[in-house]
């Protein structure tokens, strides 16, 4: 099977490593003619981590930043992450450029082709393929995947609307280095006319958000570092001392769904597909979660194993968590720039007292970390210690992984891995649960999830 993927991003490149990985023929094309060192993501949340320690990265992204176990709400609410039931109870603080960094070495060792300079200008489907065009010539494929921003060339040329709106004007990007940097967490502050987030890299760099309600220009708008100075110590009535800048960005930030994630045999994923504020840190991580849903899905198809309608949930479960992504995130920032003092003074109070509730809080923290997100009919498999070994990593094979007392149906060595457990569970490869039952249940829920076996002879390995 060949696919195409526009877009070199985090969210294009997980999925073409994952293809690659699985013996797919995978082309990259992306826009920019040379990689980027500037970038907007900067956190990797717990489930992103797990997702990558099933691909054995997760060690190496952690290596390049910083772990946060709290974070600082409104510069006095805080917020906990380490009673995450996860291996990785915190926030990455780490450049979303490390993160591509890493992924495109894994995709490239797998096998898949990077075109860089190479922006896609229109495309043509039938039941047999797709032909994805640019201005450098056409490329074949059995499957294409716009993994290409907000500005989506693949969701252009597919005729599909984006609807939404602005949700933040004129927000303000620096980093910087601090002489007085706040404690190490994230800290976020909002008085009645300003807006301001401070998170550090862990190299002495911080990243800075702003925003001022009085001054609402254009993105084109040249940005100095006083106007970002200034800003912050409205916000925090201080501006820790900013000194050396290495990076000035206005933008504004919209909130933006579209309305299907698959168009016949082309998929939307990541900022292609959804935008909205950086509140919480998602964007990247929702992108990377979609490329992991997508991607052993579209290698089930190329194998040729693949269940009816497989294809078909990857807009039912990613659809769904993209919304509730906006809702969270839209909901954060709306909180973050109430204006009057009495609904600040409000949003506080009734927020500190929320957190204090246990169930609240791990409602909270589960949301924006993405460990409490499930789908309907898959909730998601905490890692276990298998004796010698652990679930994620039998999930680096990229296969689905049985656990029960006992060896299943022969028939699924080319897409199942077992191991010996108390209980039946048959695990995704994005680390989801497909099915748990008794022994009785395990042929057909094989069939139900891996389809018929390829010969009775074959052993599972």
């Amino acid at each position: 099977m060949k696919t195409i993927i526009a877009g070199a991003g985090p969210t294009g490149l997980l999925l073409a490593g994952d293809l690659a990985a699985a013996g797919a023929d995978v082309t990259v094309l992306e826009r920019r003619a040379e990689e980027s060192n500037l970038t907007r993501a900067f956190a990797v949340h717990a489930r992103t981590l797990e997702l990558l320690d099933a691909r054995g990265i997760a060690e190496e992204v952690i290596a390049t930043g910083t772990k946060l176990s709290r974070m600082r709400l409104f510069n006095r609410i805080g917020v906990d992450f380490a009673a995450l039931p996860s291996r990785f109870p915190f926030v990455l603080i780490t450049p979303q450029y490390h993160v591509e960094r890493i992924l495109e070495e894994r995709a490239v060792k797998a096998g898949a082709r990077i075109v860089r300079g190479t922006e896609v200008t229109g495309l043509r489907q039938d039941e047999r393929g797709v032909e994805v065009h640019t201005k450098a010539g056409t490329h074949a494929a059995d499957y294409a995947v716009g993994a290409d921003g907000a500005h989506s060339g693949v969701r252009h040329a597919l005729g599909l609307e984006f609807p939404g709106r602005a949700v933040v004007r004129s927000l303000m990007l620096a980093d910087v280095r601090l002489a007085r940097p706040p404690q190490d967490v994230i800290s976020v502050s909002a008085v009645g006319t300003a807006f301001a987030f401070v998170a550090p890299f862990g190299d002495g760099w911080y990243r800075i958000f702003a925003w001022n309600r009085e001054h609402q220009v254009p993105d084109s708008t040249p940005l100095t570092l006083e106007e970002v100075r200034e800003t912050t110590e409205r916000a925090f009535g201080r501006d820790f001392g900013i000194g050396e800048c290495r990076w000035l960005s206005r933008f504004h930030s919209d909130e933006r769904q579209v309305e299907r994630y698959r168009t016949g045999r082309v998929f939307l994923a990541g900022d292609a597909a959804h935008v909205h504020s950086p509140a919480g840190g998602q964007g990247m991580n929702t992108g990377l979660q979609d490329a992991a849903n997508l991607g052993w899905k579209l290698a089930a198809t190329a194998a040729g194993w693949a269940p009816t309608g497989l294809l078909d949930s990857y807009h039912d479960e990613r659809h769904a968590v993209g919304r509730l992504v906006l809702r969270t995130s839209g909901g954060i920032i709306r909180l973050a720039l109430l204006e009057s003092r009495a609904a600040r003074l409000g949003r506080d109070v009734l927020t500190g007292l929320a957190l204090h509730v246990p169930a609240v809080l791990r409602r909270a923290t589960g949301t924006i970390s993405g460990v409490g997100i499930y789908y309907p009919h898959a909730p998601r498999t905490a890692d276990a210690d298998l004796g010698g070994t652990r679930l994620y990593e039998l999930l680096r094979a990229g296969r689905h992984v049985l656990l029960g007392p006992a060896v299943p149906p022969p028939g699924y060595a080319d897409r199942l891995v077992c191991a010996a457990y108390d209980r039946y569970i048959l695990v995704r490869p994005d680390g989801y649960t497909a099915w748990t039952g008794t022994a009785g249940e395990v042929a057909v829920a094989l069939r139900t999830h891996l389809g018929d076996p390829r010969h009775p002879a074959d052993t599972i390995s």
